[in-house]
């Protein structure tokens, strides 16, 4: 096993949910969208949001606008006070269970951050600490813990590797990734690829999405507890909210048991065809950056209980909605607008008017997020299978998740 091959498919797919996440804010791809970017804000109180009603009508057409060349299938779920909504859409002969599991990619941040929140509350963990007071071997004095949770540490990774289009680092092609896709990384490789490599800009003054981040993160976990961080996510989140699809599985464990789909993706054939790679199994190795399994309505129960406060007390609770004042680092595309939108954990982000706070994430084959109002009046989780790894499936999801929200709708 190569680690450093397996950075690839971390920038292909982290590329693609930015992609929507800028689409979110700015409405890339959508002109006619009713967004725009959103400004640094420490949250609004959690009042009700002026939401329109729910147009069932309007996200099954969205869903039905299925772009069968780069998306096999694809399912929603959308719950809250005001209103619900369940629906997929696939190819002939597609089993789509809408309450299987699938992986969730960067959602796992936000399970990250939480645990790391959780034990900041127990002043275990000090977020303006340096993360070298933990680890001791890390290489970058200047980087505090919270740095990590909101993306301002400066960490290399993300924009900063180099840019090859072959190499150790892999060719960002389906080819590549169907005969490497079981191949592992522990996070101690992952982070080894920093070597040597400066900081990205001064710790604190911008703000840029980086995997890294999380991996630190996850690190410290296991650190100052003495558990893996698996064990502490499953006796912190998992079993207590009874989240019975939820898992983080070790690198080796390629297993996706009870799958919603089955995602493939289109790999070319040296005479000008194509065929298919069933890449339902994959390593899971991004681990506590990007490697857990879920379902729809656990991560509907997940976001349900972090949003109304059970799983945080109200000084952590709060830094999940609360954006660092600092601009987006230089080459970031992430938080289009010149500034953050990124909290401890969670993205800001506008659909029509409506702030909306949750988490995109992607694995190859797999594209995914969650998004709910702070007051929880709505709130979706969606799962789209996308053939290739070029972001083809962003103005699909943007479609999706703008009819959830509804049209005209203001905060």
């Amino acid at each position: 096993m190569n680690a450093y091959t397996n950075r690839t498919r971390w920038a292909v797919v982290a590329a693609a949910a930015g992609a929507l996440a800028a689409a979110l804010t700015v409405g890339a791809g959508a002109p006619a969208l009713a967004v725009a970017p959103v400004a640094p804000s420490t949250g609004a109180p959690a009042g009700a949001s002026a939401l329109p009603p729910l147009d069932q009508a309007a996200i099954r057409a969205a869903l039905a606008k299925r772009p069968a060349a780069d998306v096999s299938a694809a399912f929603v779920r959308v719950t809250g006070s005001a209103g619900r909504f369940e629906g997929t859409s696939g190819e002939d002969g597609t089993d789509i269970d809408p309450h299987g599991r699938f992986r969730i990619g960067s959602v796992s941040k936000i399970f990250t951050a939480t645990v790391v929140l959780q034990l900041a509350a127990e002043g275990r963990i000090d977020l303006d600490d340096s993360v070298q007071r933990y680890l001791p071997d890390f290489p970058y004095a200047s980087v505090k813990v919270g740095q990590l949770l909101d993306h301002t540490s400066g960490l290399p990774g993300g924009a900063n590797l180099p840019d090859k289009p072959t190499g150790p680092w892999g060719d960002g092609t389906t080819t590549w990734f169907a005969e490497h896709r079981f191949d592992s990384a522990t996070p101690g490789q992952v982070l080894s690829t920093m070597a040597g490599q400066p900081l990205g800009f001064v710790s604190g003054t911008a703000q840029q999405y980086n995997g890294m981040n999380t991996f630190v993160a996850g690190l410290i976990v296991e650190k100052v507890t003495g558990h893996r961080y698996a064990d502490e996510l499953r006796e912190r989140i998992i079993r207590p909210l009874g989240l019975h699809d939820t898992s983080l599985p070790d690198a080796d464990d390629p297993e996706l048991r009870h799958a919603a789909t089955h995602p493939y993706l289109t790999v070319p054939d040296a005479d000008g065809g194509s065929h298919r790679v069933d890449v339902t199994e994959q390593s899971p190795w991004p681990w506590a950056e990007g490697g857990m399994i879920s379902s729809a309505p656990d991560l509907d129960r997940f976001m349900t209980a972090l949003f109304r406060g059970r799983l945080l007390p109200a000084a952590e609770q709060e830094k999940l909605f609360t954006v660092p004042d600092v601009p987006v680092a230089e080459h970031s595309s992430h938080c289009p607008g010149g500034k953050a939108c990124m909290s401890m954990g969670l993205e800001r982000l506008e659909a029509n008017g409506v702030v909306v706070w949750g988490k995109t994430g992607s694995r190859p084959g797999s594209t995914s997020g969650v998004f709910a109002t702070r007051d929880l009046a709505r709130k979706i989780v969606y799962s789209v299978d996308p053939t290739a790894l070029n972001g083809a499936e962003t103005p699909y999801v943007l479609g999706i998740v703008v009819a959830a929200f509804g049209p005209g709708a203001k905060s």
